[in-house]
């Protein structure tokens, strides 16, 4: 698909509708916005698209974090630690991206993006154990007054966290879809607060893997100023993601978000 005015529109509308959805379920959007592109560019490798991604999810994750800094729901004390182990593995991933084969990727991605849409549709019904030993107790209230208080497991979070930052940077992901059923399911993280630490971390964490692109030249011409339309509109999208998550429940987005996942991943593997 050559890089005209027209396509520059559909890219910063695709932007923004990702960068809106992804924030509202803290997940940075990558999830959605990286198929799109394996579709879209049938014939480019797997490292640019995966680059384009990535960045993308850094401006949705960064322009996400503060809108939610401003609501005074970000657990900057265990984020920092979370995002700090990412950074080895968001690196490994982007490393990595470039061995595969097209082909090879098209399979994985449309696998992860099924197992993903089941954990969305029946993941309530398998429960995490919640983890015992060492937790640290937080006290956190936002800007509305509302007081929300939990314990964090925070070894072994940073220890998951090292696991989702590989597997979002390889993929161009960003993570939160994975990252946010973990702090809630198995963390106790209360969801609103999950999803602002999410996107705290994400910012951290796609920011490091979009840099190790940039050292390994995984971008060209093309490639830029395609990531400029898609981060013009994720910017603004996930604005208004902040926004709308203060009014909105989540189990419906789930039920169709995973019917999406489903329909992308079965285009996918249909053509891997």
């Amino acid at each position: 698909m050559a890089f005209t005015t027209e396509t520059a529109a559909l890219l910063v509308l695709i932007g923004f509708g990702v960068g809106a959805f992804g924030t509202v379920i803290g997940a940075g959007g990558g999830f959605i916005l990286t198929p799109i592109l394996l579709l879209l560019y049938p014939h480019e490798s797997a490292q640019t698209l995966t680059a384009i991604s990535l960045t993308a999810v850094f401006f949705n994750a960064a322009s996400g974090s503060v809108a939610y800094a401003r609501q005074r729901r970000i657990d900057y004390r265990s984020g920092i630690v979370f995002a700090l182990a990412t950074i080895p593995g968001a690196i490994g991933g982007a490393l990595l991206v470039g061995d595969i084969s097209r082909q090879a990727f098209n399979a994985i991605m449309g696998a992860v993006l099924a197992a993903l849409a089941v954990w969305l549709i029946a993941g309530e019904r398998w429960p995490l154990r919640r983890a015992r030993g060492h937790l640290e107790q937080r006290v956190l209230t936002d800007r509305q007054g509302e007081t929300y208080e939990y314990a964090v497991p925070l070894r072994r979070g940073a220890l998951f966290s090292l696991g989702v930052g590989f597997l979002s940077s390889f993929l161009g992901i960003g993570g939160g879809v994975i990252h946010v059923p973990l702090l809630v399911r198995a963390f106790g993280f209360p969801t609103h607060i999950a999803t602002a630490t999410s996107h705290f971390v994400l910012a951290i964490m796609a920011g490091t893997g979009t840099a190790t692109h940039l050292v390994l030249g995984s971008f060209h011409h093309h490639g830029f100023r395609r990531t400029v339309a898609l981060s013009a509109g994720v910017v603004a999208g996930a604005q208004l993601g902040a926004h709308v998550s203060l009014r909105l429940g989540g189990r419906v987005i789930q039920r169709l978000l995973a019917v999406a996942l489903l329909a992308l991943a079965a285009r996918l593997l249909a053509g891997a």
